[in-house]
């Protein structure tokens, strides 16, 4: 792989794992709108939610960093993501479709490093 691939597949990860981050945190700013609004949230909406967005740093800085930590936990994030939505009553629908999407940024990242 050239200098310039390596280089874009860097620059395409980062920018994935920015797009995870503002999806989490529309996530949550969605569930902190809601609440103040008097609809129904609840703790494993908003800890999910929280953690998220505070794991959008620490992906971010594995770019740079540990390419098999970043490899592992963007493989087995999405899955276990779409795992929990998928569990019936657990979350709203709204709920598993926001946090879906916030897995196919992570899905990307595991797709181009594992071919870097």
């Amino acid at each position: 792989m050239t200098t310039t691939t390596s280089f874009d597949a860097r620059a395409t990860v980062r920018k994935c794992t920015t797009l995870f981050g503002a999806i989490s945190a529309i996530v949550l700013g969605t569930v902190a709108v809601l609440a103040a609004l008097g609809h129904g949230t609840t703790p494993f909406m908003w800890i999910r939610a929280a953690l998220f967005l505070a794991a959008a740093p620490y992906l971010h800085r594995l770019e740079g960093r540990s390419t098999d930590r970043l490899r592992t936990l963007a493989t087995v994030m999405p899955i276990a993501i779409i795992g929990v939505d998928l569990v019936p009553g657990l979350c709203p629908a709204w709920y598993a479709v926001l946090q879906g999407l916030s897995a196919l940024p992570l899905a990307a990242v595991a797709v181009i490093v594992r071919r870097r």
